[in-house]
């Protein structure tokens, strides 16, 4: 069975969480979320219940990784543990599913220079800053790296992602 690590924070984007768990473990994937803290709480109040802490995270164990939005990255790229599991999903070239402020995680991985990608609009010019070609586009897929805007891309993301999990 695939591992997939999903890395969150507080006020993250509940749909976008929520689904991914959901729509990867239908898919018969297991699913381990990560965090700097046991409980967080989403934008829309939503809690959930963290896995593992950053430091317990050995990202060699897992095939994939999530990185869903809201304000959630912004507050997960202050902790050192957590770019360097995001680094290592870049530099072994398993999938990578971001979405809305997702990117923001990768940006800070100096992992988007000359990557196609797709962002939440806002940080649009934090993707090109960072070397990145910005499309609006429903879904983006880049190699191992599938990009979304926003939650109404949700099916159109985890589809593209689910099939380059299952190459």
């Amino acid at each position: 069975m695939k591992k997939i690590l999903l890395i969150t924070g507080e006020d993250f984007e509940d749909l976008e969480v929520f689904y991914s768990i959901y729509r990867l473990k239908e898919e018969g994937f297991s699913v381990i979320v990560a965090s700097y803290k046991d409980m967080l709480t989403g934008k829309h109040g939503y809690s959930l219940k963290v896995d593992k802490n950053f430091n317990e995270i050995d990202p060699s164990e897992f095939n994939a990784l999530v990185l869903p939005g809201g304000r959630a990255p912004e507050r997960v790229r202050l902790h050192r543990e957590a770019i360097d599991i995001v680094k290592h999903f870049v530099l072994e070239n398993k999938p990578i599913a971001a979405i809305c402020h997702g990117p923001q995680l990768l940006i800070s991985a100096q992992a988007v220079k000359g990557r196609r990608m797709t962002s939440y609009y806002g940080i649009k010019d934090d993707l090109i800053a960072a070397g990145a070609e910005w499309i609006d586009s429903e879904v983006v897929v880049d190699g191992n790296l599938v990009t979304s805007r926003y939650p109404n891309d949700l099916p159109s993301w985890m589809k593209k992602f689910i099939e380059l999990l299952k190459q």
